[in-house]
């Protein structure tokens, strides 16, 4: 008799999901790749999920409850403005996705062949680049254009990492030329 194999939940195949995505794109979001790569059969998708379709709307509302709670976090975390302008990756990615691999740049590859995410992702941004704005004016930095700088600076460098890797050494700098403009 083969081995009994554990029961999954929607949440395995979420991070599954998450972890494909990041791997191999969308088109790796269907119900025979995934349970290829969990060693199941679809029958344990479909037992969670009505169709392929749910699963990619649960895939994204589970990237937009996790990126409004990172802000949230990230906004309630202490510590002077300054700390929080040395963390802004924190916002960026998101608990519970995937083990490693570039989500973000996923999501983001991801907007560009579908109007819906490509709407989730433009929301996100917007409430990303508020937090950065108000961590900003906390500092005294008020011009309109800093946020979209420091925000486009920070998928800059995850982009140049491959969404892994230390961005810690040009971040830092950037970080170093904001807060040498509050002195000046």
């Amino acid at each position: 008799m083969p081995p009994k194999r554990p029961r999954l939940s929607p949440d395995d195949w979420l991070r599954a999901g998450f972890a494909a995505l990041a791997d191999t794109g969308p088109t790796a979001l269907r119900a025979e790749p995934l349970a290829r790569r969990l060693g199941t059969t679809k029958g344990s998708f479909y037992w969670h999920f009505k169709d392929v379709p749910d699963f990619r709307s649960q895939i994204l509302q589970h990237w937009i409850a996790a990126s409004h709670s990172a802000i949230a976090a990230a906004r309630a975390s202490d510590g002077p403005p300054t700390r929080k302008l040395q963390r802004l990756d924190e916002i960026l990615r998101p608990e519970g996705e995937a083990e490693g691999g570039d989500v973000e740049g996923a999501m983001r590859a991801w907007a560009r062949s579908d109007p819906d995410v490509s709407a989730a992702v433009a929301r996100i941004d917007a409430a990303r680049l508020a937090y950065v704005s108000d961590i900003l004016a906390a500092l005294g930095l008020t011009n309109p254009e800093f946020p979209r700088l420091v925000y486009g600076a920070y998928l800059g460098m995850s982009e140049l990492a491959g969404g892994e890797g230390e961005n810690t050494g040009a971040l830092s700098t950037l970080t170093a030329a904001l807060l040498a403009l509050q002195d000046a």
